[in-house]
């Protein structure tokens, strides 16, 4: 894009770079940066860290690309061309330092985009995966899925180096081929997509026929509308890349001479990879709002607990709610004033006299109390007591939707398409049918 204005450039630099600032906004938030430990969990496998880790090295990368182009291109400005008129000084009369560093941040976009079909191809085969898994199929590390990502990840990593390499002596030409080919695998995988957006309504559907708690299905479709925005900013990010690609390649170039549809283009494309980007960090990384609330108050409720000595304060106030529930629904069970009766000192607090049938009506009300349930820890996870039943988490959840037969285990564990546990064999990750799958968010 040596012919594109430098507003261009501009725009991708500051649109990515909001994008890095919510990925350590989100990251801190989901669990304070420890995802991004190469030990993050005793179940972090080299799967994990491998879709982390090439997500994570795309943004900056990306970053990288636009910021010195923007630089370079605000220092050498514009020529007055007499053709052409005003248009942005084209990379002949550059600087010398200024035109060796074309290669090396070309190269850095095509490894940055490289790694970002390395995470669309692991999305696309995983969902594949998942939509076309019945309760037979249950190791994902085992699947034709996964061999294909992983065969599809070291051609995509290696392919879109080399065409900048091989194409290195013509910037332009380069420039070219290096958004032809990036363009045509993300768009072909986009294309892929649509498929399993189009099949995931009767997939979800079938699982309420198979009685699957409605958590999970509220966690799948959020995901479901999350991928379905995603395409459609993909095809934000590819197509227009493809168009400059098509027209760089071939002898006359119509719209890369046009500076409106170049620069329209760009920021298009612009727009598309960083919201994609975005979509992608969410999905990946997943947070809990009513986790984290628990887990806070959790905290709070301990440390307070610390402060004061031993004491049961959650219990305090779930005590405090049975009395408030009582006093307002069973009147009868109130405590009455009898000062002065009988002997009896002003600050006794006794029941009434009363028959049988008033005891038995009593009795019955004490027993429609609703229970006291205490704070209970799953590991990171937190079940809030209280008053009143109390819903299961999303870990004991998934346990408890183990049992459906036509259903596969990792469609009731599912938090993210990364976020794999391997608890067979030691926590070995590897493939082993008497063993089980599950998700744990880290």
């Amino acid at each position: 894009m040596t012919h594109v204005s430098p507003c261009s450039y501009l725009i991708w630099a500051v649109i990515t770079f909001l994008v890095g600032v919510f990925l350590v906004f989100h990251l801190w938030s989901f669990d304070r940066f420890k995802c991004l430990r190469w030990d993050s969990g005793p179940y972090t496998g080299a799967f994990k860290r491998i879709m982390t880790y090439s997500y994570l090295i795309s943004i900056p990368l990306i970053f990288t690309y636009a910021a010195g182009n923007t630089v370079i291109k605000y220092k050498e400005g514009y020529i007055s061309h007499p053709i052409y008129g005003i248009v942005p000084k084209p990379h002949q009369l550059w600087d010398k330092s200024a035109h060796h560093s074309i290669f090396p941040l070309m190269l850095l976009f095509s490894i940055a985009w490289g790694l970002e079909m390395v995470t669309h191809l692991e999305e696309l085969c995983f969902w594949l995966f998942l939509v076309n898994s019945g309760s037979s199929q249950q190791d994902w590390f085992g699947s034709y899925y996964f061999k294909t990502w992983g065969v599809g990840s070291v051609i995509a990593v290696l392919y879109m180096p080399l065409v900048t390499i091989f194409t290195r002596k013509d910037p332009l030409t380069s420039e070219a081929y290096t958004f032809l080919a990036g363009s045509l695998g993300s768009l072909s995988l986009t294309l892929w997509f649509v498929p399993i957006l189009w099949t995931f309504p009767g997939f979800l559907n079938n699982l309420r026929r198979e009685g699957v708690d409605i958590a999970t299905i509220v966690r799948l479709t959020k995901f479901s509308e999350l991928n379905t925005i995603r395409v459609v900013f993909r095809f934000m990010f590819t197509v227009p890349l493809l168009i400059l690609g098509i027209d760089g390649v071939r002898p006359h170039h119509h719209i890369n001479e046009n500076p409106f549809w170049t620069d329209f283009l760009v920021v298009i494309a612009g727009f598309g990879c960083a919201i994609s980007s975005a979509i992608t960090l969410v999905i990946f990384f997943p947070r809990s709002i009513e986790g984290e609330i628990a887990a806070a108050d959790a905290k709070k409720e301990k440390r307070r607990g610390r402060s004061h000595g031993f004491q049961t304060p959650d219990l305090d106030h779930a005590q405090q709610q049975a009395m408030e529930y009582n006093y307002q629904n069973h009147p009868q069970t109130a405590n009455y004033d009898l000062g002065g009766v009988d002997g009896t000192s002003q600050d006794s607090r006794i029941y009434p006299p009363t028959d049988d049938k008033k005891w038995d009506e009593d009795l019955k009300g004490a027993e429609a109390l609703p229970p006291l349930r205490p704070n209970r820890r799953r590991g990171e996870d937190v079940e809030m007591g209280g008053v009143g039943s109390v819903g299961l988490t999303e870990t004991n959840l998934s346990m408890h939707n183990l049992h459906y037969r036509n259903v596969n285990p990792m469609v009731s564990n599912f938090t993210s398409p990364i976020d794999f546990a391997y608890q067979g064999n030691g926590g070995v990750m590897g493939s082993n049918n008497n063993s089980r799958l599950t998700f744990t968010r880290k």
